[in-house]
């Protein structure tokens, strides 16, 4: 469904001041368990409005945020997407979870808004084939392969174990990393899944020392992962610990406190550092927050998508898809292009380890 928004169509929302102009809802999980990349989507997407706003707006017209919190849980985001879907909403950006992302990417596909995720990962939301559906964030097919090749250059023990959380993201990126591992020749001694929301790992830790595990790759969230680090090292546990991107947070140290010293995870370069996005650290900054994992992939979306609509001269939904799929944007993680699925092109992931309560890039 092809739509247009016009200065005032926002209106329609009982929320909407008198004077919105371009309607953009930020939709993530705000509240519950990944409320920390809600967070982070929050401050990202608040900035870069903020500072579009302070230069003009676009096309004349100042972009309006509304802040939606779907708590990472499938059905609210699908309401969400039901509900922003009366036209008075021209853009999304979000949801933050792969398991959100995927239906909710159909609904907004029908009723003909743009949806930019800063880091819904799974590979299935973008093979569904909806030109107005994008991506700032690489796949869980090219993080996993990067881990596994890390894994495969890096460690020489013979027993793997492979454990996930039963999530799209989660499940989506171990399966990602175990097939590529097995392709490369390891033995994956062990596999196991989790339940979100579990606090002892007791069990999952005796057949880590049942199966002679050397190695650990986890896919999931943050707080999981750091409960499963600390129980392991209190155990006695030595085996080397690597995850996925959720891990870009500092909640992930107050979880695991010295045990988490050591830990690795894959994430893209890190964007703080990049001359372009040094005046939007300042600023983040300044607000009191630290734009550490998806803050700023955030920021990128929404820089995006407004240089999209002013290539398009218009705000409307056809138009705007077509330049994102055609152009180059100059954003805070540098410049990003999208291929015919909605992808960046090219994107790059590292391994980061901590220690001492911060990470940083593994050297090789």
């Amino acid at each position: 469904m092809k739509k247009i928004i016009f200065g005032f169509a926002a209106l329609m929302l009982a929320t909407a001041p008198a004077r919105a102009d371009i309607t953009i809802v930020a939709q993530g999980s705000i509240t519950g368990q990944d409320a920390t990349s809600g967070e982070q989507l929050k401050n990202g997407a608040e900035a870069a409005v903020d500072a579009i706003n302070a230069h003009g707006g676009v096309l004349g017209q100042k972009l309006h945020l509304i802040i939606r919190d779907d708590a990472c849980d499938p059905k609210q985001g699908v309401a969400i997407a039901n509900e922003l879907g009366d036209g008075s909403v021209f853009a999304v950006i979000g949801p933050t979870c792969s398991g959100t992302a995927i239906p909710a990417a159909r609904i907004y596909n029908e009723e003909g808004v743009i949806m930019i995720s800063p880091s819904a990962t799974n590979p299935e939301l973008t093979e569904q084939g909806y030109a107005d559906i994008f991506r700032t964030c690489g796949r869980d097919d090219q993080q996993g392969k990067a881990v596994a090749d890390y894994m495969l250059r890096h460690d020489k023990t013979a027993n793997i174990a492979v454990i996930d959380d039963k999530t799209a993201y989660g499940h989506g990126i171990a399966a990602e990393v175990e097939r590529d591992l097995a392709a490369g020749g390891k033995n994956i001694a062990l596999e196991w899944s989790i339940t979100r929301g579990e606090r002892d790992y007791a069990s999952l830790i005796a057949k880590m020392k049942e199966n002679n595990i050397g190695a650990v790759f986890f896919g999931g969230y943050h707080t999981e992962a750091g409960l499963i680090v600390r129980q392991m090292r209190d155990a006695g546990v030595k085996a080397a610990f690597i995850s996925d991107d959720d891990l870009t947070t500092r909640e992930f140290w107050s979880i695991t406190g010295a045990a988490g010293t050591g830990a690795m995870m894959s994430f893209n370069p890190d964007p703080r550092g990049k001359p372009e996005a040094a005046d939007a650290v300042r600023r983040i900054r300044a607000r009191g927050f630290e734009p550490e994992g998806l803050t700023l992939y955030t920021y990128a979306a929404v820089q995006a998508l407004a240089d999209a609509i002013t290539r398009a001269g218009a705000v409307d939904d056809a138009k705007v898809a077509a330049q994102l799929h055609q152009g180059t944007y100059d954003t805070v993680i540098g410049p990003i292009s999208f291929d015919a699925k909605g992808d960046v092109d090219n994107p790059d992931y590292i391994i980061y380890r901590w220690a001492d309560g911060d990470y940083a890039p593994v050297k090789e």
